[in-house]
């Protein structure tokens, strides 16, 4: 039996770090303050280039599509930034769903 379960159906959005980004908190983990999260991006929304300075970055597109460096990706494609990569900007062409792990806090600089 799995410890954790997560209804991403009963789980509502939050707001994200930057406009335009909604989180759902999915799971957390209290020993590394890992988050695993759905994060969605309304149309139109570019994320500035930025570091996560305490966790890795895995994100799973499940919908929508995305540019990154003038290349469009769409549902499937899987990124990974380490800490304190800098990475982005990100540009939502459409609303983007993602599946986004994070293995420690998520924070921003």
């Amino acid at each position: 039996m799995f410890q954790h379960v997560s209804d991403a159906e009963a789980t509502p959005w939050r707001p994200g770090p930057y406009p335009g980004v909604e989180l759902k908190l999915l799971h957390r983990d209290e020993a590394t303050g890992g988050v695993t999260v759905l994060r969605k991006f309304a149309a139109n929304t570019t994320v500035p280039a930025h570091i996560h300075p305490l966790a890795d970055e895995t994100a799973y597109v499940l919908s929508g599509s995305w540019e990154e460096s003038g290349v469009t990706y769409g549902p499937g494609t899987c990124f990974f930034a380490p800490k304190g990569e800098r990475h982005g900007p990100h540009v939502a062409l459409t609303e983007v769903i993602s599946l986004t792990v994070f293995s420690g806090p998520l924070t921003v600089a």
